[in-house]
Formats: structure tokens, sequence, C-alpha cells
């Protein structure tokens, strides 16, 4: 039996379920909600709250993986950002911003749209392993179909991220590879341009990191995709530049003067 993200149940309203903050602060300047990649899970982030002084760290556990492994992947991108939505908004007290890393950027975009429409304006979107660009078209757009369990694996360790002992365990591979293709099953079908003039157009400003080695970002017309503003930042990598130098000033600093309660 799977689970209909677009319905509302405890699964979707309960915000520990969705989001495990990473160290409590007493009275934040803001609130980061951060996306994990194709295949991660919010264990990337556990270091966060600790590294962003001011600013409470929370992390989105994805269905199907880690602790919510017992649950179905979820099927649709859009689905599944509005489901974190409905956890997120509990938050809004303070100014909420968002982080999303590869095909977390675009989730959190399609979140930060959930969001605003429920009347809470998120102070910022910050696009890691992305850049401001259009769409690949469709035939450079790899269909997870066509790869076999190897050539999946290959793929992880050309992004990097994953340490190559590791893929090679058969106990590894049987647990993650089965969410990892669910991901990109999922990111196929919402992405790049597959569905023309769905593409949420949100009103906060916009970051997007790419590291200077990456051949391998997610490309988005980001300005076009948002009414805030888009400041492209360079840094120092490969698509997993954030394992070594994670972005913990420019986070600080972008959101050290974040205007007051983020709900509107």
């Amino acid at each position: 039996m799977t689970t209909d993200l677009m319905t509302p149940h405890p699964a979707t309203t309960d915000t520990a379920l969705w989001l495990h903050r990473t160290a409590p602060v007493a009275a934040p300047v803001a609130r980061l909600i951060c996306f994990p990649h194709a295949g991660g899970s919010a264990s990337f982030f556990r270091d966060w709250g600790h590294r962003i002084p001011g600013v409470e760290v929370y992390a989105v556990r994805y269905p199907g993986r880690a602790e919510r492994l017992a649950e179905p992947v979820a099927p649709d991108l859009r689905d599944l950002a509005r489901a974190i939505a409905d956890a997120v908004a509990v938050l809004a007290d303070r100014p909420l911003a968002l982080f999303g890393h590869s095909m977390g950027a675009p989730i959190a975009l399609e979140t930060a749209a959930a969001l605003e429409a429920r009347g809470i304006d998120p102070v910022h979107l910050f696009a890691s392993g992305s850049r401001d660009a259009p769409y690949p078209s469709p035939e450079d757009w790899a269909d997870p179909d066509e790869e076999d369990d190897p050539a999946v694996i290959e793929r992880l360790l050309t992004l990097g991220g994953t340490d190559p002992e590791l893929a090679a365990d058969p106990e590894f591979q049987e647990l993650v590879l089965p969410y990892v293709r669910a991901d990109a099953h999922m990111f196929h079908a919402y992405a790049p341009g597959s569905t023309p003039g769905t593409a949420p157009r949100v009103r906060c400003p916009v970051t997007t990191l790419t590291g200077d080695a990456d051949a391998d970002a997610d490309c988005r017309p980001w300005s076009e995709l948002t009414t805030g503003g888009v400041r492209e930042q360079g840094v120092l990598g490969d698509h997993f530049y954030l394992v070594t130098q994670p972005p913990h000033a420019l986070i600080r600093e972008t959101l050290a003067g974040a205007p007051g309660p983020a709900a509107g």
C-alpha cells in the first residue's frame, strides 16, 4: 500500500517525521531547511546546526531511506514538496530560508512555491550544485531505466560524495540503490522541461552555488523562476564541494539581516 502525499494525514503534518533539527538554537535569527541530493538523507547535514551561529538548521527526511526506510519513496517531486511545506509551515514564526543541493534544489523551489501559496514567504533560497542556465534538451537527460547497477554506482562515484569502498559493499548496494533509482525516476519525471510551463515562479531571492570543477551541475533557469533576483556564487570543488567546503559563512552572512517573521 502506498502513501498519497497529497492527502493530509499524520505523516505530512508531523514536523518531527519530516524534519530533523540538527541542533537547538535559542531565539534564532532564521531557520534553514536543508534538502538532500538524490540518494541522500538528512544525515548529510548532521553537523550544520553547530556551524552557522544564530541559525537553526533542519534537514529534510525524505521517505524511503534511513529512519523512514520502511516507507515508499516519493514518486512525484511536487507532491513531495507540498508535504514538506506542510511540515515546515509550523516553523514560520522565524524567517525561513531553504538550502537544496542538486536534486534538493528543485525540491526546495517547489517547497518555496507551496509555502508562498500558504502566505509564508521564505527569505532566501540557496540552490547548491545548480546554475542559472537553460534546461538541457530532453535527449541529454539520461533515463534511469537505461543504466544497470554498475553504471549507477559509477555515476555515484563520478559525482563524488560516496566512499568507493562503501559503494563496493554488496549490502550498501542492496540498501541504497533502490532509493537512488527511485529518486532518479522522480527527478527524471520532473525535469528538465518535461512539463513545459509548469515550473513555479517564486518571490524569494536565489543564490546559486556551483563548483568550478562541477560538470554535472543541475541546469535551471533560476532568473526566470524568481522575481527576487539571482546571485551566482562560484566555489572551488566538484559537484560535492560542500563535503569539504560547506558554505556556512555565506549562509550566515546572507541571513544575518533577514527580515522579521516569514509568515504573511
